[in-house]
């Protein structure tokens, strides 16, 4: 990575950041500690903060950058305000996952992975929520909900739109 200047914002999010890299500086190996904050704080690791961390714990960016991007919990992209995962284990993939998920993608206008353009929803999978009597389950956010279908697994979707207070019909209008 080449080195440029970068203007850090003085706000409320890089001062509670570095105050927990004040009090974790002297901590062994505080890198990965202090990134997970970081992701807590911002939500995700976008370049200006990796810069932040780099300066602030005097390492050089590439390593920063190098641990950000080695370890699959760090994000670089940000997620939406809701993380609707689906389990594709056996016994979800057996009785109509990969349906769902197919169904799923469509709806929101985004791949696994994939964030709605609102912001609103990220989309994920796992191989397994230990909810194998449920099949197929889907997790939104914290809460499972299971023995689901392509319609089901959208209306779920749509009525956290409405409490929401947004069109539950078009789940992610600017993509649409």
């Amino acid at each position: 990575m080449e080195a440029q200047a970068v203007h850090i914002p003085d706000n409320e999010h890089y001062r509670e950041l570095k105050q927990f890299i004040e009090a974790n500086r002297n901590v062994p190996g505080p890198l990965i500690q202090i990134l997970h904050r970081a992701q807590k704080i911002f939500g995700y690791l976008p370049l200006e903060v990796q810069h932040f961390v780099s300066r602030e714990l005097d390492v050089p960016l590439a390593k920063v950058f190098g641990v950000v991007t080695f370890y699959n919990f760090f994000r670089l992209d940000p997620i939406g305000d809701h993380i609707v995962n689906l389990c594709l284990g056996t016994a979800c993939h057996v009785k109509g996952g990969s349906d769902i998920m197919k169904v799923l993608e469509k709806e929101l206008g985004v791949k696994v992975g994939g964030t709605t353009a609102d912001r609103f929803f990220t989309l994920s999978t796992a191989r397994c929520f230990g909810a194998c009597g449920l099949a197929p389950v889907l997790m939104l956010d914290e809460e499972v909900h299971g023995r689901l279908n392509p319609q089901k697994a959208i209306q779920i979707l749509r009525d956290l739109k409405a409490q929401a207070g947004t069109d539950p019909e078009a789940i992610n209008k600017e993509e649409k």
